[in-house]
């Protein structure tokens, strides 16, 4: 059999900015229509106005802006700027209409609500003033109800906009046929419908409290969903708009930031944000991070130390060298990131989608339904076509629509604020529900790199300092991890090595101050044999060390003077600081921590004594890493794989949720989930709290929501109540749901406790590197 033919259907990505939309009904019809084309899914979200589709390469973007505008809505491709904020599109200067329509429609509410300064004709001048509201105030919903209107589709406009028509047209019914036209009629104020003997009663104040109240609502509303996406227009501010180049005879120039490429220097005065990620080419300075990472700690950075763009140079001069320029740069990863997962949609947001598509045409047959039965069971008109009303006011599922996206919005943000970059909503419902979490080692508990751990020297011999220093003069030359390590261990200045050498897998040998030094592989079968030399008395010190360093899974080097093992020098990859606590974080967050790693098992299970780490996997392979998560989640269990590694990456694809360290390849920040761009274990802790603290508020939205129409419906259809009122209590409703998940800003994160344990704190020992000697410390 021959090859399968080549897939040419692979789905293409679009993104387009949908505007006129208003409630999640409008959201239910765009991806309705959007998804009526073969092969084409729309995921629209209500809160950004991003409608995100996945289409056949075949499909332009031009035919899915055809369709979105044939559903009555615009669409428009994003600019390359930065994000927009679709909401009020097409409605010219919303505030202005506010303000006309409130100076407008005091008046008619004062009198409507006062009967002590009802004058004679007063219901004229209200109904002048009601007039223009009707018209030009509502305008926004009745050409969207209208737009609806021409392709059968009903929406949150559509309920206000006959809302506002049904009572205009009855009070002008009043006012010229029923008799409230009257110079001398009087109305008595209720919030409850009423209306004087013989005389029909006017609504003038729900003409203009209906669309007053709902325009003032949308304003706060859209500013508050702005609120909620200023992240993204914080990382943006991030980005450096020009640059000081220095050329290579050191003569320096000003250029915009888009004329910087790889390769070039730039320099960095104190007080300046570094325009973009490179590598400190001369001077030093501490770095603050606080802005794009969340950690507060000032960074040291010197020559040879990689920096990222948006730092702030709290210090020195420095010169670097630009390794990434424009999209490949870390803050633009960042904001792909922010971007992607606050243009996402949950599961439950999805839920309430649904609901809402068919809420509008549901409240619409409520609304005739009532108006019929109060006609048939022979209650005055008016009642009965307040009632109507009042439903149609009352229903609108703004609230519904915009509980769930808000909160993801402002725990997007503030998770990015952290340091904790989550792709979208669908992985911060993944880190609530975790319950297993299994741990790479090297790069994620541990720093990666190789630093020295302890020295033991010579009972009697030259001591651990001058032996460091030998051997550190002697490694000047090498390139391997062992030798920089110990060189970059030991104090400065060191003497000059001569006649040097190096035998892979072996060591080095050189002369110093007239000394032979040998710096040797120590550990192994023939470790013993090694370790002696003319005094035989060093054989049980230095052997002893060498095992010791074998238990704890540490790479030993014997250091050789003239032929006589002088001391031994212990290696390994160093804790980090946080990563004891983050471990006894996630216990008491109920989650199972595991360790997973491709070292040794001495040095897997040493790492794990020191974290408390129960579960230990060692010598695996990356095939063996996935296997792990397979059975894990086999059992029942809902896994999360943090890792930083191409080694890693397979697992942190296979797990229920992938997380990366911020530092890692790209392979392994692709595959996860989420991203720590803190360089600290303890951002995971925060992250899960974060995504708990999220779905209470979107619990607490919903109820809301739903609980709102569930109480308000039936009030209105039994008419118990007005309007006004219930134009007052939907407007309510939805500001009550945007403030609560505004609340997701401001969240700060605290350790969790147990009753009755203290809060956890780092081990001892476990923050810095210990070197040890015979009497004193080697440092």
């Amino acid at each position: 059999m021959g090859a399968p033919p080549a897939d040419t259907s692979a789905a293409a990505e679009t993104e387009l900015l949908v505007g006129g939309m208003t409630c999640a009904a409008c959201v239910a019809r765009v991806e309705k229509k959007l998804g009526r084309l073969e092969g084409v899914t729309a995921s629209v979200n209500l809160a950004t106005g991003r409608a995100r589709i996945s289409h056949p390469p075949a499909v332009s973007a031009e035919e899915l802006m055809k369709v979105v505008e044939g559903a009555g809505y615009t669409a428009a491709l994003p600019e390359p700027a930065g994000p927009v904020d679709p909401s009020d599109a097409g409605d010219g200067s919303p505030l202005t209409r506010v303000l006309i329509t409130a100076l407008l429609s005091v008046p008619v509410l004062v009198l409507s609500m006062v009967p002590a300064l009802q004058f004679r004709n007063w219901q004229w001048l209200c109904f002048a003033l009601a007039t223009p509201v009707a018209a030009w105030g509502a305008w926004p919903f009745h050409s969207r109800a209208l737009r609806g209107l021409r392709h059968a589709a009903a929406t949150m406009d559509t309920l206000v906009s006959l809302g506002v028509l049904a009572s205009y047209s009855w009070s002008v019914y009043a006012l010229f046929l029923g008799g409230a036209g009257n110079p001398d009629m009087r109305m008595p104020f209720s919030l409850w419908p009423s209306a004087m003997p013989g005389t029909a009663d006017v609504y003038l104040e729900a003409v203009v409290a209906v669309p007053l109240f709902v325009l003032t609502g949308r304003l706060l509303e859209s500013r508050a969903r702005r609120g909620t996406g200023s992240a993204l227009r914080a990382l943006a501010s991030l980005a450096a708009k020009d640059v000081v180049v220095r050329a290579a005879d050191g003569s320096e120039r000003r250029i915009p930031i888009a004329g910087l490429r790889v390769g070039d220097r730039f320099v960095v005065r104190p007080g300046e944000r570094v325009a973009t990620d490179g590598t400190v080419v001369s001077g030093s300075s501490a770095l603050d991070l606080s802005l794009v990472t969340g950690e507060s700690a000032p960074v040291e950075a010197g020559p040879g130390t990689a920096v990222v763009g948006g730092a702030v140079n709290s210090g020195g001069l420095l010169e670097v060298r630009a390794d990434a320029v424009g999209a490949d740069t870390q803050l633009a990863r960042i904001a792909r990131l922010v971007e992607d997962a606050q243009a996402g949609k949950a599961r439950v947001q999805r839920v309430a989608d649904a609901i809402a598509g068919v809420f509008v045409p549901a409240v619409l047959s409520v609304a005739v339904t009532v108006l019929g039965f109060w006609l048939g069971a022979g209650a005055a008109p008016q009642a009965a076509v307040t009632s109507a009303v009042a439903v149609l006011v009352v229903a609108c599922p703004c609230a519904l629509g915009l509980a769930t996206p808000t909160a993801l919005l402002a725990a997007t943000g503030r998770g990015a604020g952290l340091g904790i970059l989550v792709r979208g909503p669908r992985a911060l419902e993944g880190l609530r529900r975790v319950d297993t979490v299994v741990l790479d080692k090297t790069g994620t508990l541990t720093t990666g790199s190789m630093t020295v751990a302890a020295v033991t020297a010579r009972p009697g011999g030259l001591g651990a300092e001058a032996a460091l220093r030998l051997a550190a003069a002697a490694e000047a030359g090498s390139e391997h991890p062992v030798g920089r390590a110990v060189h970059a261990h030991a104090p400065q200045p060191l003497p000059r090595a001569e006649e040097f050498t190096a035998t892979p897998g072996v060591g080095v040998r050189a002369r110093v101050d007239g000394r032979v030094v040998e710096v040797v592989r120590a550990d192994g079968p023939t470790a013993r044999d090694r370790a002696t030399g003319p005094d035989a008395g060093a054989v049980p010190a230095l052997a002893g060390a060498v095992e010791e360093a074998g238990r704890h899974g540490r790479t030993a080097v014997l250091v050789r003077v003239d032929g006589t093992a002088e001391a031994v020098i212990a290696l390994g990859d160093t804790v980090r600081s946080g990563s004891y606590r983050a471990c006894d974080h996630l216990k008491r967050l109920g989650l199972r921590p595991v360790l997973a790693t491709g070292d040794s098992e001495a040095a897997a299970r040493s790492v794990a004594a020191e974290l408390g780490i129960a579960e230990v996997h060692a010598r695996m392979t990356p095939e063996g890493k996935a296997a792990l998560v397979r059975e894990l989640r086999a059992k029942g269990h809902r896994v999360a794989v943090i890792g930083d590694g191409v080694n890693d990456t397979a697992a942190l694809a296979g797990a229920d949720l992938g997380i990366a360290m911020g530092g890692g390849t790209d392979a392994a920040i692709g595959a996860a989930d989420v991203t720590l761009v803190r360089e600290d274990m303890g951002a995971l802790a925060d992250a899960v709290r974060l995504a708990r603290r999220t779905a209470v508020t979107v619990r607490a939205n919903l109820a809301w929501a739903f609980g709102y129409n569930l109480v308000t419906v039936p009030l209105a259809a039994v008419g118990l109540l007005s309007p006004m009122v219930a134009a007052a209590a939907m407007s309510a409703s939805s500001l009550l749901v945007v403030g609560n998940s505004l609340r997701l800003r401001g969240w700060q994160p605290a350790p969790a406790r147990r009753p009755g344990r203290p809060a956890a704190g780092p081990r001892p020992g476990t923050t810095a590197p210990r070197t040890t000697a015979p009497g004193k410390a080697a440092r």
